[in-house]
């Protein structure tokens, strides 16, 4: 897992989910602007969860994550 700080200002997270029960679960990209400071970017791409947020959003940004991992996956068909 890396937690780095972006210079607009921001945050952005990255989190390896190879040999976890996500590796193989997309996140659709998401994407919140509600002002300057105040967005979210959150997507899934080479077997890594990826995020972008503004400076006051890393908390949303990690909940989306943890509420994305802790649901039941819909049955593959």
């Amino acid at each position: 897992m890396k937690i780095a700080t972006l210079d607009n200002p921001g945050w952005t997270v990255s989190i390896d989910l190879e040999e976890t029960e996500l590796e193989g679960r997309d996140y659709i990209r998401q994407e919140i602007n509600r002002a300057p400071q105040d967005w979210i970017r959150a997507w899934t791409a080479e077997k890594t969860f990826h995020a972008a947020c503004g400076p006051g959003n890393l908390t949303e940004a990690l909940t989306l994550l943890r509420t994305w991992a802790t649901t039941v996956a819909p049955p593959e068909s």
